[in-house]
């Protein structure tokens, strides 16, 4: 079948040039992809057949049969204009001499980016220092099936290889006498996707990207779980800071500085989310890098409307911000990176950048204008923070961040003290894991009363919305929609009655067992939760790392500031929090909502384009996953005779899969 479908897009081929078909949209290569068939690609996972035709700056058409191509990105892949995988046959030097040949290459949609080159910056400004392996990059238009999708960029895929992260691959398969202590490509990734596990100190999830899953052998497995394991006990010790013995031991500190810079220059809420390092073999040493995914970065992520005059350790996504805070009360750490930051600004870091703009800016110049004809500039595609009519007004926007940014690290570098005492908590509309200072696990609700738990994304009995309430903090739990409740009996006091586990109970703002207090404590983010009834603060029983220790109404006492069993830091989740069906929040503001009628006790959707329910259906599970009914979008559904409880509607409204809970009264 294959040999038939390359002789036969051969023939097409000699016909198409001879028509002149395959010419370029703009300055810019323009890229021909035809899948087999013309079958659509709707999956991250599964390649699809295709041939591709790409037409360079001098009209020289070059033919790629029997290429495959697939999805590609986490939230990313759902939005409209959706980024791409491409595999090819055998490996190809697709973006020229000094580049890496590779069977597998990137196609960027840059879709969330209205410049479109942040990425692209990025990588400048990673060659602008010592990091080795930045990602290349070349914009073109793309056709797809005869249909124009707009300005993609055409990227290294993360891997190891020449010209990409050239570090040692290791012997495939092993022998008895392999050397395991390297090379290995590692990622903290908060999306804890392919071979990942979860450290033991941090509960940093760590993915090795390299051996590959179908590759690595378990006592490859074993190495990296033991080396990282033995990095977080030496960087949690008293002797931490030491030269010799302490965390600087394991870590090559020139690429650290300088990936941590790029990571607080470009102002990447997820730098510490997803963070790619890696090991070299016979070097007991992590190397920091390659930079990857910044297409949110530069003030462009609306869950921090301002990141002008803000560290990303300290309102950064993502665990690797753990290490580094650590690292933070190093004074060589905070020297160093004052020093280097200040060697960068002395070496013209801000003209440069401001330079790769303009150049990025005038190459794209026609490009940007036909992607958004098919795209629009004025529409939000993903966490935008501004909006505007022209595409001048967005570089404008980015080329003011990095001046007034880059003013206020030099300033913040400058005194060496960037740990400031943690801020009075100020909630966004995020799910927060409320994680214990000394064992890093996380309050859970899903057994009997509160206690702590492994951090489990999926697990949202760990997940706690954090609402102000009469003047203080209600904490209602994802999975019970319940309040966390201090339910000591009895004559209440800072040291009376101490010792109940904290459990929850139904929402009630009146009631001070719900109320808390999130009392900020020294400067490592950590603070007390000081409940309004009992004046008590909650505490993880006797320091315990097992899974399931209670967490207790205990002692409010001058101990509280330094007790980890009484110290806690909240990190957001990427979830939103939606409002129960008493009152649910439209899913698609624009387009439809769906709702629950207490007083009829029945679900419906509403639009303001009817046509559209008429296009999906809905079904409502119970709690423990049995189905209760299906119903059409443009329908009613009575829950009249159904018990109380939670109840979950699921839906898929064109490509987007949706779902909701509510708690039925």
């Amino acid at each position: 079948m294959k040999r038939l479908f390359t002789f036969i897009a051969l023939l097409a081929l000699v016909a198409l040039q001879a028509q002149g078909q395959w010419t370029r949209y703009t300055n810019l290569p323009t890229v021909y992809i035809d899948t087999y068939d013309g079958a659509g690609i709707y999956s991250k996972t599964e390649y699809v057949l295709a041939t591709m035709r790409y037409v360079d700056e001098q009209d020289q058409l070059t033919v790629y049969d029997s290429l495959q191509i697939r999805g590609r990105g986490n939230s990313t892949w759902n939005l409209s204009k959706k980024p791409y995988k491409l595999k090819f046959n055998q490996k190809e030097k697709l973006l020229g001499k000094g580049r890496a040949k590779a069977k597998k290459w990137t196609l960027l949609a840059n879709a969330a980016d209205k410049t479109l080159i942040r990425n692209a910056v990025t990588s400048a400004l990673g060659e602008r220092t010592s990091l080795r392996f930045n990602p290349a990059y070349k914009f073109v238009d793309l056709v797809l099936n005869g249909r124009f999708l707009g300005n993609y960029q055409i990227s290294d895929q993360i891997d190891v290889r020449p010209h990409r992260v050239d570090i040692v691959e290791q012997d495939l398969p092993l022998g008895d006498d392999s050397d395991i202590t390297g090379g290995y490509l590692l990622e903290v990734d908060g999306f804890k996707d392919g071979n990942c596990f979860t450290t033991s100190s941090y509960s940093v999830p760590i993915r090795i990207h390299y051996p590959e899953d179908e590759d690595i052998a378990s006592k490859q497995n074993t190495y990296v779980r033991n080396y990282m394991a033995q990095f977080e006990r030496v960087l949690r010790s008293n002797a931490f800071d030491d030269p010799q013995e302490g965390y600087r031991a394991y870590v090559d500190s020139t690429s650290l500085i300088d990936w941590f810079l790029c990571t607080e220059i470009s102002a990447n809420l997820d730098g510490y989310y997803s963070t790619y390092f890696y090991k070299e073999q016979g070097d007991p040493r992590l190397y920091w890098g390659p930079l990857w995914d910044y297409d949110i970065a530069y003030s462009n992520d609306y869950r921090e409307q301002t990141t002008v005059n803000k560290l990303m350790t300290d309102v950064g996504y993502g665990q690797t911000k753990l290490w580094i805070n650590r690292m933070w009360q190093d004074r060589w750490f905070a020297k160093k990176v004052h020093t280097r930051y200040k060697e960068l600004l002395d070496d013209g870091l801000v003209d440069y950048l401001f330079e790769t703009i303009d150049s990025l800016t005038a190459l794209l110049a026609e490009s940007q204008e036909l992607n958004y004809q098919r795209w629009g500039i004025d529409r939000r595609m993903y966490h935008e923070i501004v909006i505007y009519s022209s595409y001048d007004e967005y570089i404008s926007y980015l080329r003011s961040f990095i001046s007034a940014h880059c003013a206020f690290l030099e300033e913040a570098f400058a005194d060496r003290k960037p740990v400031e005492p943690t801020q009075p908590f100020s909630p966004v509309d995020r799910f927060y894991r409320i994680t214990n200072a000394n064992t890093a696990k996380a309050i859970d609700a899903s057994g009997p009363g509160v206690q702590q738990y492994e951090n489990i994304a999926e697990r949202e009995g760990e997940d706690w919305w954090i609402k102000r309430a009469n003047g203080h903090f209600m904490l209602i739990n994802r999975q019970s929609l319940q309040a966390l409740n201090d339910p000591t009996q009895g004559e209440v006091g800072p040291a009376v009655n101490v010792g109940a586990q904290l459990n929850t109970a139904a929402e009630d703002s009146l009631d001070a067992r719900q109320l808390w207090d999130i009392v900020p404590q020294g400067t490592q983010g950590w603070y007390n939760l000081l409940n309004v009834h009992s004046q008590h603060v909650a505490n993880l029983s006797g320091g315990n790392s097992a899974d399931g220790t209670p967490v207790l109404s205990y002692t409010n006492d001058e101990r509280n500031g330094t007790s980890k069993n009484r110290l806690w830091y909240f990190v957001p989740t990427r979830d939103e929090v939606p409002e129960t069906l008493t009152g649910i929040r439209d899913i698609e503001p624009d387009d439809y909502a769906l709702a629950f009628n207490p007083a009829t006790e029945e679900l419906h959707f509403g639009a303001e384009t009817p046509d559209l329910l008429q296009r999906f259906s809905a079904r409502v599970f119970s709690a423990s996953g049995r189905l209760i009914g299906t119903f059409r979008a443009d329908e009613r559904f009575s829950m009249a005779g159904q018990p109380r409880g939670i109840y979950i509607v699921t839906w898929q409204c064109g490509s987007q899969k949706r779902s909701a809970k509510f708690n039925k009264q």
